[in-house]
């Protein structure tokens, strides 16, 4: 329950301050051009929460529908304007006025983009180096060369420090180029180029394995030592009497190895008795523990409340950082943004090619899900998270479908060939057009979520 409550919470949070990034910019240009903001609103629907400072004042408003929100501007097509405001009216202000304040939604967003982007590098990014621990038979990677022991250096010229890292450049590669060139040093420490064609590692939104059980390779994982190191008061291990730096000798009879292999028999067993043998200051004790049930996801795993104890030697070898500096940042955040921007695009024409299938697309019971884990496992990856959303919000708002910026941005553009606006007539059928294209790209995204959900 505490896990759908701050998955829900993490949702409104994402949701809410990219909505509010993109109004904002419409509202921020709309203010300093001269048109009058009536409303600027968070959500649809009834109003939960008003503040309007005056009558002159726009009017500020959180409502019950947390899935969009708008700005409100004095318009003479929706309603009677005093003739002392007339000159303040939307509608009445030059083209490029008009264009400058539509723009200003995803410009907001992709700016919203660059500066998370810039967070994410100053910030620095901690993971394990991408070594490769074991390569399945007949897939991309073994048919390209790749061999356990592997450390993938960079993709398609793009240096790869960490997993995440790898793993974000063969994701957003595998859409991008239609073939990924993975440098690697191998075992004795030589440098060679393995070369996988895109079309055989498919569509990674049809993989139920994740990026690298479709591309074929497992992570090295680091044998860490079974030493009990963090132990979470009331929860399974304290109350067996575990401490701090006692070490896993066996459990029911079998030997344990590693910190991972005695998670992989604990989280197998919940609510199931256990034989538990350590050694503590040299003595070996016997120890009956049972973890307690925890739902995670579709399943129930075992859960015992303790953390394993730091292993200082692995990190070192193991563990690698990515972080540039303050100025360096801004460039490499840039390009991030207009990559993934760029990358977004050849998405939806590949899935309306029919090159890539629906499921690459997002609703938001994913959108929610995603939000949820990033938020739990740190600032970093949230930040990356709503970078990412952000770009998207951007783009879809600049595709050509009435209702959305970029349907009015068509508009202006027939309007500066033919030298007068799109009639009314016009525009209202186009009004109703693109509400079916929306209503339909919603459903669509949202029966693409119950799909991943239920299968």
């Amino acid at each position: 329950m505490d896990s759908l409550i701050f998955t829900i919470a993490a949702f409104i949070v994402a949701v809410g301050l990219l909505v509010a990034v993109h109004e904002y910019g419409h509202y921020w240009v709309a203010r300093r051009l001269g048109v009058r903001v009536l409303r600027f609103s968070i959500g649809f629907g009834r109003p939960l929460l008003s503040r309007q400072r005056s009558p002159e004042e726009p009017e500020f408003v959180i409502a019950a529908i947390p899935l969009g929100g708008y700005v409100k501007m004095l318009d003479e097509r929706e309603g009677p304007v005093p003739p002392d405001q007339a000159h303040r009216a939307f509608n009445r202000q030059p083209l490029w006025v008009r264009t400058a304040v539509v723009v200003a939604g995803p410009a907001f967003n992709f700016l919203f983009a660059i500066v998370a982007f810039w967070a994410v590098l100053t910030i620095g990014e901690t993971g394990l180096r991408p070594m490769i621990g074991e390569v399945t038979p007949a897939t991309p990677a073994a048919n390209a060369g790749l061999r356990a022991g592997d450390e993938i250096v960079s993709v398609n010229g793009r240096t790869t420090p960490t997993w995440s890292l790898a793993m974000q450049e063969i994701a957003t590669g595998t859409v991008a180029r239609p073939e990924l060139a993975i440098q690697v040093r191998d075992a004795s420490g030589n440098l060679e180029t393995r070369v996988i064609a895109s079309s055989d590692i498919g569509d990674l939104a049809e993989s139920s394995g994740g990026v690298l059980a479709q591309v074929g390779v497992t992570p090295l994982r680091p044998a860490v030592p079974p030493v009990f190191g963090t132990i979470v008061d009331g929860e399974a291990a304290d109350l067996a009497g575990i401490r701090t730096g006692d070490r896993v000798i066996a459990v029911d009879g079998i030997p344990i190895e590693s910190w991972g292999q005695w998670v992989d028999y604990v989280q197998a067993r919940p609510g199931t008795s256990l034989a538990l043998e350590i050694e503590r200051g040299g003595v070996r004790e016997l120890i009956e523990l049972t973890p307690a049930p925890l739902a995670r996801d579709d399943a129930v795993i075992g859960r015992i409340g303790a953390a394993n104890a730091p292993a200082p030697e692995l990190l070192a070898k193991y563990e690698a950082r990515h972080q540039l500096g303050l100025v360096e940042a801004v460039p490499a955040a840039i390009g991030k943004t207009v990559e993934y921007s760029v990358l977004t695009l050849k998405v939806i024409w590949r899935i309306l090619t029919g090159e890539a299938s629906v499921h690459n697309l997002s609703g938001p019971i994913t959108i929610a899900d995603t939000a949820g884990k990033t938020a739990s496992i740190g600032l970093v990856y949230f930040l990356k998270f709503l970078a990412i959303v952000s770009i998207s919000l951007g783009v879809l708002n600049l595709l050509p479908v009435p209702m959305l910026d970029g349907g009015h941005l068509v508009y202006f553009a027939i309007e500066a060939v033919k030298g007068s606006p799109v009639s009314e007539a016009v525009m209202e059928q186009g009004q109703k057009i693109g509400l079916l294209v929306l209503l339909g790209l919603m459903s669509l995204a949202f029966y693409v979520d119950l799909v991943r959900v239920f299968g």
